[in-house]
């Protein structure tokens, strides 16, 4: 690799690293909190947070990469461009293309890893966030008894302290009723103080209570007693032992989530894809044969009455019609009537089978062209970026920020847009994948060749310019200037 190669790479790569770490944690951020409220008050270990935070970073990367890509190819040339480097350059007598040949390739690189972090790591993070959101769910919240209220988070229990000394974290006037029995209030705990503590398992919770009485009943002797005995025990220190479930963090097989459309690669999409193409073929057969015997036809050529050799080609219209004075008239009436609400029903029966069967077959065709898009994406931005940096030639985190996010949030609501369409069937799979990229990739041609041929393109004085000739000539403009 040549010297000046080798400054071109390195000048990209600073700016590449550091967008990309800049992107990546501004989309962490936003990932986190859209998550927050799972996390908070569920006594999560730090281990699970930064595990749950890395497989969120891993999701965002497909989104981080064009982005970078764009915002360092525009940094790249706009600094180039604004210390003259580049004019330096094109005075050598190198062309901007030779001057971006070692940014292509390494553009190019860049495209090959996304592919496969949107084919490999995506499905891998994809199943792992999966499986740790659920068993974040299913892990209740941290045991925090108020004061002066009763507090019935722990699950078949009801308790209520009247005050907690912050300094020995001891409770006073406790009440514990214990509903464990579904009998009601038929056992409850008095107690002057005491303390609570968790097991380091979190599976139990240890109430040790002082100077108190419990009160509970016990059960008829028969059906037709009314008569509860109650029993009455004074203590002085009483431990109650109540057994949790679901209070501490326990991780379940990851592997449950694999089925889904986001957690597989090309290969298992592509199975995927094919059993539910021809599932969905087979449905579609079975729809048209019902259809057919619904309406009164056996074959699918009657459909076509042409095909009788005594009409030779046509079909006489007066045999179809009945005089409404004929007494057969008020029958195939109703009878037609009859055919067409069972076609409809069968129309609209077909409707909710289709998808139950074509929505899961479009979601995964969606998902097996956008392991490509990413990678297309970054090659585009690049195409986009570098040629407007040279263009509008500023560096820095100022003017770059600004168009990259521009033309980034365009991208990324044609992307969104288009995958919504697919989704629901309204455009192709391949349409609503692409389109994002068929717009954006004219437009990276044209800056190209706007910035290989030192197109003004941005310069306000040639716009002006423009402006001047075309008011000269409007008619109005002649006639001013004679008078």
């Amino acid at each position: 690799m040549k010297i000046f190669d080798r400054f071109l790479v390195r000048s990209f790569l600073g700016p590449l690293f550091l967008t990309i770490f800049i992107v990546l944690f501004v989309l962490v951020l936003q990932f986190l909190w859209v998550y927050i409220d799972e996390l908070v008050g569920k006594g999560l270990g730090l281990k699970v947070i930064l595990e749950f935070l890395f497989w969120g970073t891993c999701t965002v990367i497909p989104m981080a990469l064009p982005l970078a890509t764009l915002l360092a190819s525009i940094m790249t040339m706009g600094n180039m461009g604004e210390f003259n480097e580049l004019l330096a350059m094109k005075a050598a007598g190198i062309p901007l293309l030779r001057i971006m040949r070692p940014l292509i390739i390494l553009s190019f690189v860049i495209s090959i890893s996304a592919f496969f972090a949107a084919n490999d790591l995506m499905p891998l993070a994809y199943k792992n966030i999966f499986a740790l959101r659920d068993d974040i769910s299913r892990t209740k919240e941290e045991i925090r008894i108020p004061t002066e209220i009763f507090y019935n988070g722990i699950d078949n229990y009801s308790l209520r302290i009247d005050s907690r000394d912050k300094n020995t974290d001891m409770l006073y006037d406790i009440m514990v009723y214990n509903h464990s029995t579904r009998r009601g209030n038929n056992s409850v705990t008095l107690a002057d103080s005491g303390t609570i503590r968790l097991t380091e398992d979190k599976k139990n919770i240890i109430f040790t209570l002082f100077s108190g009485e419990s009160y509970e009943e016990g059960n008829r002797q028969s059906v037709a007693d009314t008569s509860f005995p109650l029993q009455h025990l004074i203590f002085d220190r009483q431990d109650i032992v109540i057994e949790l479930t679901n209070y501490a963090f326990q991780r379940r097989d990851g592997d449950r989530f694999g089925s889904d459309v986001m957690a597989q690669g090309l290969s298992s999409l592509g199975h995927r894809r094919d059993s539910l193409d021809s599932l969905y073929s087979i449905s579609l057969a079975q729809f048209q044969k019902r259809l057919f015997v619904t309406g009164g036809l056996s074959y699918i050529r009657q459909l076509d009455t042409a095909n009788k050799q005594e009409y030779k080609g046509y079909f006489p219209q007066e045999l179809l019609y009945v005089p409404e004075e004929s007494a057969q008239f008020p029958d195939l009436i109703n009878r037609s009537i009859g055919k067409t609400d069972q076609l409809t029903n069968q129309v609209e029966n077909y409707m909710i089978e289709e998808i139950q069967i074509h929505l899961p077959l479009r979601r995964t065709q969606v998902e097996w062209f956008r392991k490509f898009t990413v990678a297309f994406a970054c090659f585009i931005f690049f195409f986009i970026g570098a040629p407007l940096g040279a263009i509008i030639r500023k560096g820095g985190l100022g003017t770059p920020v600004i168009v990259s996010m521009l033309f980034f949030v365009v991208y990324y609501v044609i992307d969104i847009s288009g995958k919504k369409l697919a989704t629901d069937g309204s455009v192709s799979a391949f349409m609503g994948t692409f389109i994002s990229a068929m717009i954006l990739l004219p437009l990276g041609i044209f800056l190209t060749y706007k910035a290989t041929t030192d197109s003004a393109l941005f310069n306000k004085d040639a716009y002006l310019l423009l402006f001047k000739k075309v008011k000269k000539l409007l008619p109005g403009h002649h006639a001013d200037k004679e008078e």
